[in-house]
């Protein structure tokens, strides 16, 4: 990871599980990032719409995810979805369509600032095909190892055809 390239760095992490967020502070404050955390969906909300994030981190299910994650896209803000409990195929297919620019088992939250680094220095598409190469021996276990053949054409599309999203870096 390049040195201090997190620093500085503001990131709202929303999640309903006190323990997840103090996991996300320690990850990262030792990386000079501030984070800024919500433990609702109406605290994130408020947030995600009068704050800038360098990128925002959003739980799946307690927060209602996916409503932020469409409030947050809508301001070019730079999301990664984070979940235990709704890692699944269709989850994945969804924060892609919905404007993600990454995805994040809960498990691998130990492998944050790394994850985070590639996400900010790198265009959509490039990023996401990051994740899948990172994470998709992860996800043959957990999901089935064919565990793409449920959505073939989707994910032969999206690996031919950048979008959603933005498709420049964040970090130039």
């Amino acid at each position: 990871m390049s040195e201090g390239f997190l620093k500085g760095r503001r990131v709202l992490a929303v999640d309903d599980e006190p323990e997840i967020l103090d996991i996300i502070q320690e990850e990262l404050e030792g990386y000079g990032v501030e984070v800024d955390r919500a433990a609702s969906y109406a605290e994130g909300a408020r947030k995600v719409s009068s704050s800038f994030y360098d990128l925002v981190l959003l739980d799946i299910m307690g927060v209602k995810g996916f409503d932020l994650l469409q409030q947050a896209a809508s301001r070019k803000l730079p999301v990664i979805m984070i979940t235990a409990h709704a890692l699944s195929p269709e989850t994945l297919k969804r924060s892609v369509e919905l404007g993600a620019r990454a995805y994040l088992p809960k498990d691998c939250l130990s492998q944050l600032a790394p994850f985070l680094e590639d996400v900010l220095t790198s265009n959509y598409q490039s990023g996401w095909k990051r994740v899948l190469e990172k994470l998709g021996g992860s996800f043959r276990k957990r999901f089935a190892p064919e565990w793409r053949k449920s959505e073939k054409d989707f994910f032969q599309k999206f690996e031919k055809d950048p979008e959603p999203g933005d498709s420049t870096p964040v970090a130039s």
